[in-house]
């Protein structure tokens, strides 16, 4: 199997949207998110021949892409700074633009607000649909440990945002 510059280029074309909407939500900055991809995307380009002859080289740049952000979050800790009060929602069944560009903010700024590894665990759990045991083999912890952050989590997300409890009900952020 050729595993040339060829297949590597296509693998980056296909995937980086999909890279960059993960990195969006670990790092909650577009052009950090970009710098995570791409970092990620050297290691891969490194390994490239090994994880493509596997077949598991979106899995391979995502787990670089995890073990980065968490790598960036220990060397530093980034100075937050949150907006005032979120807007109210509406009783409306269906959201409008508004309304939905406001669950967004209320949940990047919801997730910002999360200590490192349970923001990594929402995200691996709940935007990249993993379950228990492949975050815990993500992020090199155990189940036991997923499960724990998740429910401290999303118990801090439901204090500090109540707004997106009802954004599943209505639809809202899909």
């Amino acid at each position: 199997m050729d595993s040339g510059p060829d297949e590597f280029e296509s693998f980056v074309r296909a995937r980086t949207p999909a890279l960059l909407r993960s990195a969006y939500l670990l790092t909650g900055d577009q052009h950090l998110a970009e710098d995570l991809v791409q970092s990620a995307l050297v290691r891969t380009h490194r390994a490239w021949r090994r994880v493509h002859e596997l077949g598991n080289a979106e899995a391979y740049t995502r787990k670089a892409m995890y073990h980065l952000q968490i790598s960036r979050w220990r060397r530093r800790r980034p100075a937050e700074s949150f907006t005032g009060a979120t807007p109210q929602r509406s009783e409306r069944a269906e959201p409008d633009h508004a309304e939905l560009t406001a669950l967004r903010l209320s949940l990047r700024l919801a997730l910002a607000r999360l200590p490192v590894k349970q923001r990594a665990v929402v995200v691996l759990r709940f935007f990249e649909d993993l379950s228990e045991a492949q975050a815990a083999e993500m992020l090199g912890v155990t189940v036991g440990t997923v499960k724990s952050q998740t429910a401290r989590a999303l118990a801090r997300l439901r204090a500090v945002a109540p707004e997106l409890n009802d954004a599943s009900a209505t639809g809202g952020l899909r």
